[in-house]
């Protein structure tokens, strides 16, 4: 789209180049040459591809850490905390030391709209992050995926209860057929733990109700925040929930785990420092693909990205993926495509309503000559009744 909206200035400076050459003895500079249009795809797709990539580092590089099989620290919380703090830290040196990004002053972050807004996001955030990377000690990387289709299903539910969203019978059928999907998939599941698809679930609940309140308590009020800001504001109050938890949760399992000298809370300082790099690059890689392309090509990239893991969880990691779970993550993946492309469709729409009303506005050259002929149009008619 950028390639194509800048070609017509590009021309016209072609023009009037051409133009002054004719009338003028002294040699005019060569234009520009427009963009092109294969560099802005070839560009996008790099984006695309750098995003899948983090993406798919991340969750590998997680579930390789936590899972008693492979790295062996089965701490959760610890992990995310870690997380949080390195992504705080580096938010906050890219903010407010290199000034990368500005933060938002059109409404500003006063002290009560941070805890009207975003502690409560921060709040859901921490839930979120806790179950979904808990889940990953008890499921296989595959499961997880096609569970996590299940979360067009809860952002629309709950957008349609909080009314930020109208009930459509057409995309509330479509919901079902992707739990059904998600459904089939579960029954064919190998490794299927009660307790592991209730965490997966919880945080499915819990992302979902965090873009939902994002809709409301920060969006409707004009504000936008990209991923650096986000992390910015979300990610000290996300550490701060976290430690609640933590306190209560892993602290007696690490200090029973350093008292039995068996090293597990000791991490290593390479591998939760470039897993920590991995995933503050993930939100930078978010930043370009959402302000290059558009949300909706993440969600069709993130699409793409869940069949990456699933052929590599059981290809590489030997998870065992049966025909059954195919079957139904494939019923689950279409709802989800019919999905992208009803937001793609509503999306055109409000585009094209946008621009009808933009030349539906009367020009100022037709306001002034329906003035002109107002007067005319008042004398004659005098001139008729006499």
């Amino acid at each position: 789209m950028g390639a194509g909206d800048d070609t017509a200035p590009a021309k016209a400076a072609m023009e009037v180049s051409s133009s002054s050459m004719s009338t003028s003895t002294a040699p005019a500079p060569s234009p520009a040459p427009p963009p092109s249009v294969l560099r802005s795809v070839l560009l996008s797709y790099a984006y695309v591809g750098i995003w899948i990539s983090l993406s798919f580092s991340v969750i590998v590089y997680n579930k390789y850490i936590l899972d008693p099989k492979m790295y062996g620290w089965p701490f959760p919380i610890s992990l995310t905390m870690i997380h949080m703090a390195f992504c705080a830290t580096l938010a906050a040196a890219l903010v407010r030391v290199l000034r990368v990004v500005d933060v938002p002053t059109s409404p500003p972050m006063t002290p009560k709209l941070y805890a009207a807004s975003v502690v409560p996001i921060g709040a859901l955030y921490a839930l979120s992050l806790w179950f979904s990377n808990s889940a990953y000690i008890y499921l296989s990387v595959s499961f997880i995926q096609m569970l996590k289709a299940l979360m067009p299903v809860a952002v629309y539910s709950l957008a349609v209860a909080f009314r930020t969203d109208s009930f459509r019978r057409a995309s509330m059928l479509n919901m079902l057929g992707i739990s059904a999907g998600v459904a089939v998939a579960a029954y064919g599941e190998a490794r299927f733990d009660a307790f592991g698809v209730t965490l997966q679930l919880a945080a499915v609940a819990a992302e979902a109700t965090r873009l939902v309140l994002i809709q409301i308590l920060l969006t409707s009020r004009g504000m936008s925040l990209n991923p650096i800001t986000s992390l910015y504001y979300i990610a000290p109050c996300c550490l701060a929930f976290l430690t609640i938890p933590w306190y209560a949760v892993e602290l007696p399992r690490l200090r029973a785990a350093a008292a039995s000298a068996a090293g597990l809370a000791r991490p290593d300082v390479f591998v939760f420092g470039t897993n920590s790099l991995c995933a503050f690059a993930l939100n930078l890689a978010v930043f370009l693909l959402v302000g290059k392309t558009s949300a909706l090509t993440m969600n069709v990239a993130g699409v793409v990205k869940d069949w990456l893991l699933i052929t590599f969880s059981w290809t590489v990691i030997k998870d065992t993926v049966t025909p059954i779970n195919l079957a139904g993550y494939g019923i689950a993946f279409l709802g989800v495509a019919y999905y992208n492309h009803a937001k793609l469709q509503g999306l055109k729409a409000k585009e094209a309503e946008r621009k009808a009303a933009a030349t539906a506005v009367p020009k100022p050259d037709d306001a002034e000559a329906a003035a002109r002929l107002l007067p005319e149009k008042d004398g004659s008619g005098g001139d008729h009744k006499n």
